[in-house]
């Protein structure tokens, strides 16, 4: 693993941040699950390969080093059903000025939303965040954190630590989650943060279902 991660800053540059498709890249080497999807920069805007090898509905992003939050700038269609309404949601994002390329994923069906991230504290070093997402992360700050590097047995404890844990066992006539799975995440993500070539990275949201998982946006910066 440090050695994909220090490749993988190395190849960047210096760059202390990433575009969102290069580290999906990263992270599904590293074995996770990300959406099907198509990066195309603007340079390639007249040269789209209609149609696309994707199935609808789709997810466009915009991918710009000045945009941090791109649901905030208007940088996110969602929901696009046919191939005249990729096309407008497409000249839309590029028409951001400071747009380098659009990403382009397959809708993921509903789940259970959760965070997982992790910092470099000053004072404790590599700690990884884990929490329930929509209401519970905005409304009731329901994470929990710990210590990395982690094995599954702390995974587990971390999960269990947040309010909603109810959610991944199964509510009301709910299926639970995959919690192998969740585990393998966090476990992996800490071990990211133990590397020390990480200052932050946050998985937001980590769709879960009944089997498997997908990282539908991600955020990492190194130190």
């Amino acid at each position: 693993m440090y050695s994909l991660i220090e490749k993988f800053i190395n190849n960047k540059k210096g760059m202390r941040s990433f575009s969102e498709y290069e580290l999906k890249g990263l992270l599904k080497s590293l074995g996770f699950s990300i959406p099907k999807g198509i990066f195309i920069s603007k340079k390639d805007i007249n040269q789209i390969p209609f149609p696309l090898p994707l199935d609808y509905p789709l997810a466009a992003k915009i991918s710009s080093p000045e945009i941090s939050s791109k649901s905030d700038a208007g940088g996110v269609i969602l929901n696009i059903k046919n191939e005249e309404e990729l096309k407008i949601a497409v000249e839309k994002l590029f028409a951001f000025e400071s747009c380098e390329g659009i990403l382009i994923e397959e809708m993921a069906p509903k789940g259970v939303e959760v965070i997982i991230g992790g910092i470099m504290d000053n004072q404790f070093g590599p700690v990884v965040m884990f929490g329930l997402g929509g209401i519970f992360v905005e409304l009731f700050k329901d994470v929990a954190f710990a210590l990395a590097p982690m094995d599954e047995k702390d995974a587990r404890w971390l999960i269990k630590q947040v309010k909603g844990y109810k959610l991944i066992e199964g509510y009301r006539n709910q299926p639970p989650a995959d919690m192998e799975t969740l585990m393998e995440m966090i476990v992996s993500i800490s071990k990211i943060m133990a590397t020390g070539l990480i200052l932050e990275i946050d998985l937001n949201p980590v769709v879960l279902y009944q089997r498997g998982a997908l990282v539908l946006d991600a955020k990492m910066l190194q130190l």
